[in-house]
């Protein structure tokens, strides 16, 4: 759930996207004072607080803001970023786990300048949205992932068959800052404001050296590229950037000459040709990404043609498929089989040894979020068979958990009790009983026994929030 606007600073938005709309060529001359505004302040705190988050490298968390006082903490904010003295501090730089086992950087900036860049956003988008084209749907109001696969799906069933795959290679790292400067200063003439975006583009990245100790690295200044993933600002400015590579397409006659249609959504890339075009549209994207400094990943950069074969796009794989009645094919969309892998993965963590001590009700209380999060964003096209195999997943790890919680509490009360045969089982026993598939007389009665514990848990696990 987002928060809603203030009045204020929709009307304050609204006006700003007019007249960016209405004058292409206008700089914005006096957008600094907008950023200290209490109210956007103020806001710009609460999507910080709603949206969480770990604190930054000086510690600071929203528990000891609230503490300290948060009204007296954003006047402090303001008061610096009116007196000029406001700095930008370093980034927490920590690394997540990628589908294919690599490592993707993350900085987390500390607490006072997420809320300042969140401020800043708010003034400067609604000015930068009126130069986006409609073939960007990342980070955008009014656009989905959703929208972006179907405008895929709907172009490659209009005869654009033949898909150019593209995977920019570290997008966000390789984005040179005097160029983007270009792209932020053609639309903003505020000094101050330009000053705080070189600030944040600038700042020094602290991680953990593996010795108790921290590494301070100025990559991104001293190669003047690269913009903090993690940031707020972040996804504003890479689309932004983005945006010269769509506009040099269409400025050079590419879409028009070899009839292909770009659709963006992030970092990921895709243009969709007429047949025998692909090949030529692949050689003038490399051209453009070239002059943009941006790098190309040769390995996860193919061309797609369509019926013979798929292409996977944000999830979703678009290629051939049957309908059950009467077996006829049709290009349609179906949730890709990472993306069931990805799913099923994080339910077999979920269910493993380590949540043994969780109750019952509390795991299927997170399932449910996991299944109903996931059906809300594959539910375009052929989802059926998807959805019964998570469903099938889902109980199958969900029975082995609970007969390992079970066995897990016989253990603990052996050794409680240990001694005393005629309050516990045996191990041999409980061995006997734990035994999933055995058809023996005991197993049976200890299943039974365990019965309304599973079917009350199923019966949980069913309710009708979830559309499996």
């Amino acid at each position: 759930m987002s928060l809603r606007t203030p009045d204020k600073i929709r009307k304050l938005q609204t006006a700003l996207h007019a007249k960016a709309k209405g004058a292409p060529d206008y700089r914005f001359y006096m957008l600094y004072d907008k950023i200290y505004r209490a109210d956007a302040l103020r806001f710009a705190y609460d999507c910080c607080r709603h949206n969480g988050g770990a604190a930054g490298v000086d510690g600071e968390s929203f528990e000891t803001i609230v503490s300290y006082g948060v009204e007296r903490w954003l006047g402090e904010l303001a008061e610096q970023l009116r007196n000029k003295t406001y700095q930008a501090q370093a980034v927490r730089g920590v690394y997540i786990l990628k589908a294919n086992g690599k490592r993707r950087p993350l900085g987390i900036p500390t607490i006072r300048d997420r809320v300042v860049q969140t401020a800043a956003v708010l003034v400067l988008a609604p000015i930068f949205e009126a130069d986006l084209p409609e073939e960007q749907y990342a980070y955008r109001q009014g656009h989905s992932a959703l929208d972006a696969i179907q405008h895929v799906h709907g172009l490659v069933s209009r005869g654009r068959s033949e898909v150019v795959d593209a995977d920019l290679s570290e997008y966000f790292e390789t984005i040179p800052h005097s160029q983007l400067m270009k792209s932020v200063a053609r639309r903003i003439s505020d000094r101050h404001v330009l000053h705080l975006i070189r600030m944040w583009l600038a700042v020094p990245v602290e991680e953990d050296n593996g010795r108790g100790g921290v590494r301070r690295s100025t990559v991104n200044k001293d190669a003047k590229r690269g913009i903090p993933q993690g940031a707020p600002i972040s996804p504003l400015l890479s689309n932004l950037y983005m945006r010269r590579l769509i506009l040099g397409w269409k400025v050079r006659g590419h879409e028009r000459q070899l009839q292909a249609l770009v659709v963006n959504y992030a970092d990921d890339l895709v243009i969709c040709c007429r047949p025998g075009r692909a090949s030529e549209a692949l050689r003038a994207l490399r051209a453009i990404v070239e002059q943009l400094r941006l790098r190309l990943n040769e390995e996860k950069t193919h061309i797609r043609r369509l019926p013979e074969e798929s292409v996977d796009f944000l999830g979703y794989t678009i290629g051939r498929c049957y309908r059950p009645k009467t077996g006829s094919a049709y290009l349609g969309t179906r949730p890709s089989r990472k993306s069931q892998q990805r799913v099923c993965r994080t339910i077999s963590e979920l269910t493993s040894c380590r949540g043994l001590p969780m109750e019952a009700e509390k795991l299927v209380e997170r399932l449910n979020r996991l299944r109903v999060g996931w059906s809300n964003y594959f539910k375009l096209g052929a989802v059926s068979k998807s959805y019964r195999a998570i469903e099938t997943h889902t109980c199958t790890r969900l029975r082995r958990w609970l007969c390992k919680r079970d066995w897990s509490a016989c253990r603990r009360f052996c050794v409680v009790y240990r001694g005393r045969r005629h309050d516990v089982l045996s191990e041999s026993r409980m061995r006997e009983i734990r035994t999933y598939g055995s058809m023996s007389g005991d197993w049976k009665r200890s299943r039974q026994a365990t019965a309304p514990v599973v079917d009350s848990t199923f019966r949980l696990l069913s309710h009708d929030k979830c559309i499996f």
